[in-house]
């Protein structure tokens, strides 16, 4: 027998997040093993649509629209399962991100991404630890906390966001310590780049360390690490696991290795301190076309070059130029790394 095994049947706990991406995944990992979970989320609509999913595997769901930022979240979750017969699984993986260069990100930004990332699993975590050590004794309870890849390299423009997720990670290693000998499993997954609705308006690749896997497969290496009873698991692409190593041998080599891509992308970060707070939008920018580079060194990709310039009047050129501007309609997020046209 291996005493190392973890069940995952029959578990009764709380998936944050639950509406989409990893938590929805889980959450159908769980109720095909005949779970029992509450979906807590900010949509209804998607909350009741992983429930259905759920149910079509064999699971049970009960369902809690909310904000956890919101004051009495956390309570309102605790009063939720307080009438259950036990609370053996928290994931903890309710998160945001807001990227863009330090100094032009937003208060509110700054904020939204600590109190999700950082204080609200920490809070909730705190709430449901004495039912958890209660099924602890018992059959043995689960804590997942979903940090980030970015947790273990830090990337430009995401310097806010890798802060909370590396407060995760140590907070999540800090507590197993904490819980040795207590029944409470604690494991922290470090996904790298997956292919969520969370990434669909990255548009950053490989050469920012940003090579994307399939959710299929993230989440099969997941279950199978917390069924291998591992704490510190890690979905990264290989790739993406070379450069983890790295940074921890020699960082300054993965700076060499980004600073070309990160310089382009500094230069292209259209933001705007705009009047409206924190809205950020991309410039026109018709002066530059992208070509693609035909040595690829150190992951520079495409490059960016000037257009060579046209032989119109001044005046010509300015009325082409207001047109274009005028002409452009870009609805691109403002975490996107290319300009439009």
């Amino acid at each position: 027998m291996d005493l190392n095994h973890r069940d995952l049947s029959n578990r009764r706990g709380i998936i944050t997040g639950a509406g989409q991406g990893i938590g929805r995944a889980l959450a159908l990992e769980f109720g095909r093993r005949g779970g029992h979970l509450l979906l807590v989320g900010r949509q209804l609509a998607t909350l009741a649509e992983t429930a259905r999913l759920v149910a079509a595997e064999g699971g049970t769901t009960e369902i809690l629209v909310d904000d956890l930022t919101r004051p009495g979240a956390v309570d309102r979750i605790a009063q939720a399962v307080a009438s259950w017969s036990a609370v053996d699984l928290l994931v903890n993986n309710a998160g945001n991100v807001r990227a863009g260069r330090l100094e032009l990100i937003s208060d509110a930004d700054v904020h939204a991404m600590i109190d999700l990332n950082l204080t609200a699993p920490i809070m909730l975590t705190r709430a449901l630890l004495p039912a958890l050590r209660q099924s602890g004794e018992a059959r043995g309870s689960i804590l997942l906390n979903v940090a980030s890849g970015i947790a273990l390299v830090g990337m430009p423009f995401y310097s806010v966001y890798a802060a909370t997720k590396s407060g995760l990670a140590q907070f999540g290693e800090s507590l197993r310590r904490e819980l040795t000998g207590t029944g409470v499993h604690v494991a922290t997954v470090y996904p790298g780049a997956t292919d969520t609705a969370m990434m669909t308006s990255q548009n950053a690749g490989a050469d920012l360390g940003w090579e994307r896997r399939s959710l299929d497969d993230v989440i099969a290496d997941l279950i199978a690490a917390l069924e291998a009873g591992e704490h510190e698991i890690n979905t990264a692409p290989e790739g993406r696991r070379a450069m983890q190593q790295l940074n921890l041998t020699d960082p300054m080599a993965v700076d060499a290795a980004i600073a070309p891509a990160s310089r382009r992308s500094n230069s292209l970060f259209a933001t705007t301190a705009a009047s409206r707070g924190s809205r950020r939008r991309l410039r026109f920018r018709p002066h530059l076309v992208r070509e693609k580079s035909e040595h690829r060194s150190r992951g520079a990709g495409a490059r960016w070059r000037r257009r060579p310039a046209r032989r119109r009047s001044p005046r010509r050129r300015a009325t082409a130029d207001r047109e274009a501007r005028a002409s452009c309609r870009c609805r691109r997020s403002r975490r996107a790394f290319r300009p439009c046209g």
